[in-house]
């Protein structure tokens, strides 16, 4: 092997772990936030819901 053909190598291992590591980061769950069911620090009770 060249050495051109290492770089490309290394280069698409980086750009392959790069966007793997983007989609991980979408859709893993995250800790905290409103998706874990707390009340986000948010007053709602001036808040008059429609009827």
């Amino acid at each position: 092997m060249d050495i051109q053909t290492i770089i490309l190598i290394g280069l698409f291992i980086a750009a392959i772990w790069y966007v793997g590591r983007m989609i991980y980061r979408a859709v893993s769950p995250k800790s905290g936030g409103c998706a874990s069911n707390c009340k986000c620090g948010v007053d709602f009770s001036n808040v008059n819901p429609k009827k």
